[in-house]
């Protein structure tokens, strides 16, 4: 049973979910003494029934998971906060159950995700879910570039000592009109929720010391059709791809399938780049 465990406010806890939680045979779960806080505000017993599950050990227990099912016995996953799975451990955990030929059912609940998408004041119909994006490097140049083109509503989650530099980042990217919400300690006593332009958000957020799980909900972008990719994109691309390791023609190469634009003019773009710095 994947177990969705509240966010913040603890009276979230559904009363199937401490149904599910009071009578599993196992309760795994992303950090035993979160969960044992959880378990006890609810009066719940532990009694020993609590299995660590996190990423460095997730792995390891799929092999016990499924022997435990086909055993007869109930697991309950559930993770620090929110639905197991959602950039929280238990995917793997999940995928190998599945494919196992083993049931998985879910106690749906609590979602940072959904909870800031809905209060965010942007189109819900169709949404995509970046989770935590990649700190630095190629995989992050691509997924930015993809989303200035990205007409769904984005959920993307950030550390709060990251937030000002990746806000800084979205503006030069996405332009700072980009209309955004910042969602943060949900449920809680000091939930707030930020709505604005990047710019603004920048301007506003800039001077003061934020504390708690950040969620930012990116507008999607309006156009009458999709811009082309310019030079200056390609180039930014080819550059980062290359400083990760990949050949020239490589980098060209990728940055004419994610673009899409011909392998000639993406090459054309990475070469001119390469005479102009050489002054040839």
């Amino acid at each position: 049973m994947v177990v969705a465990t509240p966010i913040g406010n603890l009276g979230d806890l559904s009363p199937r979910a401490r149904e599910i939680l009071a009578s599993a045979d196992w309760i795994y779960c992303e950090d035993t003494r979160r969960t044992r806080t959880l378990l006890s505000a609810h009066d719940i017993p532990s009694a020993r029934r609590l299995v660590s599950l996190h990423e460095h050990n997730e792995a390891k227990r799929i092999e016990r998971c499924c022997e435990e099912i086909i055993r007869g016995k109930t697991i309950a996953l559930v993770s620090d906060a929110g639905t197991p799975g959602i950039s929280d451990p238990g995917q793997d955990l999940i995928a190998a159950v599945t494919k196992a030929g083993l049931a998985v059912s879910a106690v749906p609940g609590p979602s940072s995700v959904i909870a800031a998408l809905v209060t965010s004041g942007f189109a819900t119909d169709r949404f995509v879910v970046e989770g935590f994006l990649p700190r630095k490097g190629k995989e992050r140049l691509r997924i930015l570039s993809a989303l200035t083109r990205e007409e769904r509503t984005t959920v993307i989650l950030e550390s709060p000592r990251r937030l000002h530099e990746t806000l800084e980042e979205f503006a030069s990217l996405f332009g700072g009109q980009r209309r955004i919400a910042l969602a943060r300690e949900m449920t809680k006593l000091h939930e707030e929720i930020w709505r604005g332009a990047l710019d603004e958000a920048i301007a506003t957020l800039s001077e003061r010391e934020l504390k708690g799980e950040i969620v930012l909900v990116l507008e999607g972008a309006v156009f009458d059709e999709a811009p082309p990719a310019s030079d200056e994109e390609i180039r930014r691309y080819v550059d980062q791809a290359m400083s990760d390791g990949l050949t020239r023609r490589d980098a060209a190469h990728d940055a004419a399938a994610l673009f899409s634009v011909s392998k000639r003019r993406a090459y054309e773009i990475a070469t001119s780049k390469a005479a102009n710095a050489t002054g040839d």
